[in-house]
């Protein structure tokens, strides 16, 4: 008979694992607002900055040197952050940390936006600086942890995608709102997180990491769904903890210093390719080059390229690997870094003297640009590539990477640590990247983030794992046999 059994015959279906990802998106959503907030307040000076200038309140109008405090001192706020999330990510947890953010956050954008002086202008930059630190240590890892490895990648983009979106409706606000509602504008995303984080469950490692397994199991169970295999996930997850001891001496394993290393330099080279003092004077260096457009369409221009850039790699994040979307990124770099140097070096230019003060005032007071020529589309579209290469890559994967290769025992610590490697180096980049091209000529830093490409590209080759489809605990165990994700069982 047809419906008879034979050898065969599996006597036990096996149903098909049935994930919803619905709750974890709304999680991840929840949580990575508080990235839509942070670029809503990176960009905060762009439209602000010529408000100030044309405004009539001599007491908030500022020099050269004021401005440039100004744009860099949200980095050394995130820097100080980062070091914050070192703490907190281990010691209340990845939710808690988030939401503990959005305090200096909310403070800050009140301070800036009731400012009577300049102080206060740098002191409400300085708090939402550090909210913005806190934020980059500890949202890329609680989305990590609770992700699952199906999904992992493109929902690991999510920060970078928000906080694009948050700087694009910074520059869209900023065409029609005084820059005082602009602050007040601000505080919404950030209530919303907080009110939507007390609601979404903790990491579930985190509560293994306590000593909470119903806790764990709870969260899991509410991430992935009742009908769900969590179980099998939740003991892959706890063997792998119980494994791990974290101390001192575990520094000197592979399993944790070649992670925690890799993630560093990451961080280190993710800044050096020179992404933020080129997002910072950007119109200057449109000036320099004799490139004429209207300021109020620039950072529109860019925001919404950066916006394609990281949308592209969420896609292919899954399916094309994360190396291959960093040598892609690390290329496009090269080459229109190459374009920039080689442009700015042989091409005589009448602005090519122009200081950070004369861009300022070409750019606030008005004054009519240059003669379209053809030849200025050679920096204009190197610029739109170095910025759809960075967001294409090595900005969203490296944070990505930093979640999940780091081991779990000093994740927290290894985050908040990469955080302040990162803007500390986009600080001193920020503060020193217009006074070289006063020295040397704008082709001279543009040559120096070239080179810097290259390195990156190396750097891909010969130290970055593929974590394409990987789970965290495979992962790890990478690094702790040095040859093979597979986790044999005991």
């Amino acid at each position: 008979m047809e419906d008879s059994p034979d050898e065969t015959t599996k006597l036990i279906k096996n149903t098909p694992t049935r994930f919803r990802h619905g709750k974890l998106f709304l999680a991840v959503f929840s949580a990575v607002l508080g990235n839509f907030n942070f670029g809503f307040a990176l960009v905060f000076p762009s439209p602000v900055i010529p408000q100030l200038q044309k405004g009539d309140d001599p007491e908030l109008q500022m020099n050269i040197h004021q401005i440039s405090w100004f744009g860099s001192i949200f980095t050394l706020g995130a820097a100080l952050g980062g070091v914050s999330a070192m703490v907190l990510n281990d010691r209340v947890g990845r939710k808690i940390s988030i939401m503990l953010s959005g305090v200096p956050s909310v403070i800050g954008l009140l301070v800036m936006g009731a400012a009577q002086n300049f102080w206060m202008l740098l002191w409400g930059r300085f708090l939402t600086g550090i909210a913005g630190g806190i934020t980059a240590g500890s949202i890329p890892v609680y989305v990590s942890e609770i992700s699952h490895p199906s999904v992992r990648g493109a929902l690991g983009s999510c920060p970078q995608i928000t906080a694009v979106f948050g700087s694009l409706a910074l520059y869209a606000l900023g065409l029609v709102l005084p820059w005082r509602w602009l602050a007040v504008v601000g505080e919404i995303p950030v209530v919303i997180m907080m009110t939507f984080l007390c609601f979404m469950p903790t990491s579930p490692r985190y509560h293994i990491m306590k000593g909470n397994r119903a806790r764990a199991v709870k969260s899991l169970e509410w991430l992935r769904g009742p009908n769900s295999d969590y179980m099998t996930e939740f003991n892959k997850i706890e063997r792998s903890i119980k494994s791990q001891g974290t101390q001192w001496s575990d520094l000197k394993t592979p399993l944790y210093y070649k992670p925690i290393l890799i993630s560093v330099f990451m961080r280190f080279l993710q800044q050096m390719t020179g992404i933020t003092p080129i997002l910072v004077y950007l119109e200057p260096i449109f000036h320099m080059t004799a490139i004429s457009l209207e300021p109020k369409y620039d950072a529109a221009l860019v925001g919404a390229v950066r916006l394609l850039s990281v949308a592209i790699a969420a896609s292919l994040m899954d399916k094309a690997g994360r190396k291959a979307l960093l040598f892609t990124s690390g290329f496009l770099m090269y080459l229109a870094m190459l374009s920039m140097t080689m442009y700015t070096h042989k091409t005589p230019c009448s602005h090519g003297n122009l200081t950070v003060t004369e861009g300022l005032k070409t750019t606030y007071v008005g004054s009519t640009g240059p003669a379209f020529d053809p030849v200025t589309l050679i920096p204009l579209i190197s610029t739109m590539v170095i910025i759809f290469g960075y967001a294409m890559g090595w900005g969203p994967i490296t944070w990505l990477l930093m979640s999940e290769i780091l081991p779990l025992g000093a994740r927290g610590v290894a985050s908040g640590l990469c955080v302040g490697v990162s803007w500390i180096t986009a600080f001193v980049l920020t503060q020193l990247f217009m006074h070289v091209v006063e020295a040397y000529g704008l082709f001279a830093p543009f040559l120096f983030f070239c080179v810097i490409s290259v390195v990156n590209i190396i750097f891909t080759a010969k130290c970055v794992p593929e974590t394409k489809n990987r789970t965290l605990e495979e992962i790890e165990n990478y690094f702790r046999t040095g040859r093979t994700f597979t986790i044999l069982d005991p």
